[in-house]
């Protein structure tokens, strides 16, 4: 993927830069991969809304991915690399021996007409081959990795990511992931080898406000400039600090930096360090 920024003829095309789809090798998906699935607002099965800002947007199809890779032992060849309006990643379209067609999250380095396996057993460790994390080497990177053995694929899926296998003991993997955290996951899980493509994705600057509504995201107003019936930030004349020793959210929660994973969650037992957050980077 490249990057391109245009001559600044408005003010919005000053801040702006678009993908140029260079990768694209098909821009038509396949039919029998896709689904339709109408935009639900943010909102959960009663109405209610969960997810603020949300709604709107470009019609999207859902592209049908193989998260899985559960035909071992077939050799499948790209025959095409597709865009995800649903993701950053490209897909590559595989084609099996038997005829069968899947997408898959396209690796970097990959490029149409190589093929590619998924295998319980060892199998050679290039992009695109998938396999339990036991058998990978040491110090590879990988991505889309299970947490449990053939439930697909959970984790770093993201464009750009990949978590390094850093050590194989007692039958766990202990894995470095994109965000800085060391976690162990179980060995007989699998994962494709090799790092997510369109690294270059958040490059990309998306300007002006129409751009981001036909993404999908709605306007996100601040709360200090609401009214104090509205948010706990709200009131007071002209420019205001928020007035209070901690930030809060529309319903008086603590905001910003605030840690919202239960302490009892089964997986932290699987959590060696925590990631560094960003404050104490600085």
């Amino acid at each position: 993927m490249a990057v391109k920024r245009y001559k600044p003829t408005t003010n919005a095309r000053r801040q702006s830069s678009v993908d140029t789809f260079s990768d694209i090798t098909k821009f038509e998906p396949v039919k029998a991969l896709t689904i339709f699935r109408s935009s639900k607002g943010g909102r959960n099965n009663t109405g209610k809304i969960t997810v603020r800002h949300r709604g709107g947007g470009a019609r999207r199809y859902t592209r049908i991915v193989d998260f899985i890779g559960n035909k071992f032992d077939m050799v499948a060849t790209v025959s095409a690399i597709e865009y995800d309006p649903n993701r950053g990643a490209r897909l590559a379209l595989l084609k099996y021996a038997d005829g069968e067609m899947r997408y898959m999250i396209m690796p970097s380095g990959l490029v149409v007409g190589e093929t590619v396996m998924s295998s319980q057993q060892l199998i050679e460790a290039k992009p695109g081959n998938r396999m339990p994390l036991k058998h990978i080497p040491t110090g590879s990177v990988v991505h889309n990795i299970e947490i449990k053995p053939l439930q697909g694929g959970k984790m770093v899926r993201g464009a750009g990511n990949g978590a390094q296998l850093m050590a194989i003991e007692n039958g766990m993997a202990t894995l470095r992931m994109p965000s800085g955290e060391v976690r162990l996951v179980v060995a007989d899980a699998s994962a494709t080898v090799g790092q997510v493509g369109n690294s270059d994705h958040n490059l990309i600057r998306w300007g002006k406000a129409g751009r981001t509504r036909l993404r999908g995201i709605r306007p996100t107003v601040r709360g200090k400039v609401m009214n104090p019936v509205d948010h706990p930030h709200g009131g007071g004349e002209g420019r205001n600090p928020i007035g209070m020793k901690f930030a809060k959210t529309p319903w008086g929660k603590h905001a910003h930096g605030v840690k919202t994973r239960d302490p009892k969650k089964y997986s932290s037992n699987f959590i060696v360090s925590r990631r560094v957050s960003k404050k104490k980077k600085k």
